[in-house]
């Protein structure tokens, strides 16, 4: 299997589904900063959209060997579910804090439930793109 399209489905979704979702929230007044950033990141000075991306096309590939396999309706939903759940998890209990963040963004529900709902369009948007892909 190659890791490619895996990886080109996370970038794009990234850049799509989970930033424009944040798009809508932020226009909403549900996110306090905007999204597509192009502060500079630490250490290498990379657009924090891009940084993301890239980290999308990276959970990309374990997502796909999640649910490539699943029938129809199973495809779709391990897809949104591993987004949701996966890379949030991480993020909550492994990024936020090295940020100082605090554990789960200090425990705030709209903190957890945003996580939840970005990267579970991110996921889906993966498994839309592996399909667009011929995968």
């Amino acid at each position: 299997m190659t890791y490619g399209k895996p990886f080109l489905a996370g970038f794009m979704s990234t850049l799509i589904f989970h930033q424009g979702l944040f798009l809508v929230f932020y226009l909403a007044g549900l996110a306090p900063e905007a999204p597509y950033s192009l502060a500079r990141t630490w250490p290498f000075g990379v657009p924090d959209v891009l940084s993301l991306a890239f980290w999308g096309g990276v959970w990309a590939i374990p997502a796909w060997l999640v649910f490539r396999d699943s029938g129809r309706v199973g495809y779709w939903v391990r897809a949104v579910v591993f987004g949701a759940l996966a890379p949030s998890a991480v993020a909550l209990f492994v990024v936020f804090p090295l940020k100082g963040l605090g554990l789960a963004g200090g425990w705030d529900p709209a903190v957890i439930a945003g996580a939840l709902m970005l990267n579970g369009a991110w996921g889906f948007g993966v498994a839309l793109g592996m399909r667009l892909l011929g995968e």
